[in-house]
């Protein structure tokens, strides 16, 4: 380990919030209505008030929904006696701009997909994951477990014994790293879409809808990313996440296309982060397959520690492709629970970013030029994502960039620490890998 876990801070104010969804428009006309987030319990029953106001509080995290379609996050606190949608809905008309009209690609047919999940001996959180994956509403799809580098049969197990029957598909994968799953599962799928998501989610029974739609209404599309929200926020740690952006991306479909980059992103297209996540996204394989799909020397489980979904994203942007960000295809997220976890992640998100940029300069020195250009903004822009970052006046879990919680300086430490070190993690996983061939390569 490149860094060591400092003692856990003060976190006695980040009690546990509970996740639900409110749909503001239920469908009998009965008004607005409360459910539990999927991978989540149930709110529970409150107790008679007692007269003391931080007894009888709940903090609840919710899901807005219109008419089924996602709208924004609030965190609301409900009282003893209170309805919990009546409430959240009073708070939400008072937050959240409501959208006019359905997105662009909601009339537009499903493709026919391949859905990848990655897994390594986490068997329970797998299955949990594949029976949401089961559950979706999209018409003609398959889905391809891809078992990296295992150490016991646990995985295999589980698929041939529950879900085989059931359409799965079992793949192994010996190469340790992320991005060799994901690779893997390019040259397993049978479709001409591929989407990936990892083994602690919950998928929405209209994600993969939501997440391939789009590439029927813009054939020019080669990526889309969707929607990540916390299916619990149950420890300091998952709500420390969550207040400061966690892995959502707002509740507005962005289209970035290098044919007109955007005025507000002079990084792009080197601001990977901003497009998407991992555990939601999707890709027309014939592009993922022309830029030699993911780079092995990224990604968890090498020592680079991550960026092989970051490293996708700009790889085929550089190359003019499109990328679509669409808050209507939804994960819920285990966030990690504890203090420890969340120390790696932070350090991760670091050296992933930066291993990322040293894979896009080794297998595209073109780029070079344009990365030198926005490296003085880039400095200052990791400067600032990395400071200690105070309590904000407004803001909640979920609300990316606002900030709810203090920013522990250990964090920031190690994200910068991490940005120091992606580059020697990349160097070491790509001698790791020397003379790993794609799987699909001489076919």
């Amino acid at each position: 380990m490149p860094y060591r876990t400092a003692p856990l801070p003060d976190t006695s104010r980040l009690g546990g919030i509970a996740v639900t969804e409110l749909e503001l428009e239920a469908p009998d006309g009965s008004g607005p209505r409360t459910t539990p987030a999927p991978g989540s319990p149930p709110l529970e029953r409150a107790a008679p008030p007692t007269g003391r106001r931080d007894r009888d509080d709940r903090r609840v995290y919710a899901l807005v929904r219109l008419r089924g379609r996602p709208v924004g996050t609030v965190v609301g606190r409900i009282r003893a006696g209170d309805d919990p949608a009546t409430v959240l809905a009073e708070q939400a008309a008072d937050e959240i701009d409501l959208p006019v009209g359905p997105s662009p690609s909601a009339a537009a047919h499903a493709p026919r997909a391949t859905v990848v999940v990655a897994t390594r001996e986490r068997p329970g959180q797998l299955a949990r994951a594949l029976d949401s994956l089961l559950a979706q509403d999209h018409p003609d799809f398959e889905i391809v477990v891809v078992d990296n580098a295992p150490v016991t049969t646990a995985t295999r197990a589980l698929v041939t014994a529950a879900y085989r029957d059931r359409g799965v598909r079992y793949a192994l994968e010996p190469v340790p790293g992320l991005a060799s799953a994901h690779n893997r599962g390019i040259a397993e799928a049978g479709a001409d879409v591929l989407a990936f998501t990892d083994d602690d989610v919950v998928a929405d029974p209209g994600w993969l809808t939501a997440l391939t739609r789009p590439f029927a209404a813009d054939p020019r599309l080669a990526c889309v990313t969707g929607l990540i929200l916390p299916a619990r926020l149950s420890t300091p740690a998952q709500i420390l996440l969550e207040s400061h952006g966690g892995f959502a991306k707002g509740f507005t479909e962005r289209r970035y296309d290098p044919a007109h980059p955007p005025a507000d992103e002079p990084l792009f297209p080197f601001t990977a982060g901003r497009f998407g996540s991992g555990a939601s996204m999707a890709f027309r394989a014939g592009p993922l397959r022309a830029v030699g799909g993911f780079d092995p020397a990224t990604g968890t489980g090498t020592a680079a520690r991550g960026g092989d979904d970051l490293y996708a994203f700009v790889r085929l942007l550089a190359e003019g492709h499109p990328l679509l960000y669409t808050p209507d295809a939804i994960v819920w997220h285990h966030h990690r629970e504890s203090w420890a976890d969340l120390c790696g992640q932070a350090h991760g998100y670091g050296a992933g970013l930066t291993a990322c940029l040293t894979a896009l300069l080794v297998r595209r020195p073109a780029l070079l030029p344009a990365l030198l250009v926005r490296l003085p903004r880039g400095l200052a822009h990791a400067r600032t994502m990395t400071a200690p970052r105070a309590t904000g006046t407004a803001g909640v879990p979920g609300a990316h960039g606002t900030y709810t919680h203090p920013w522990p300086r250990h964090l920031s430490r190690l994200e910068r620490r991490g940005l120091l070190y992606g580059p020697v993690g990349y160097v070491r996983a790509r001698l790791a890998v020397r003379g790993v061939r794609r799987p699909w390569e001489g076919r």
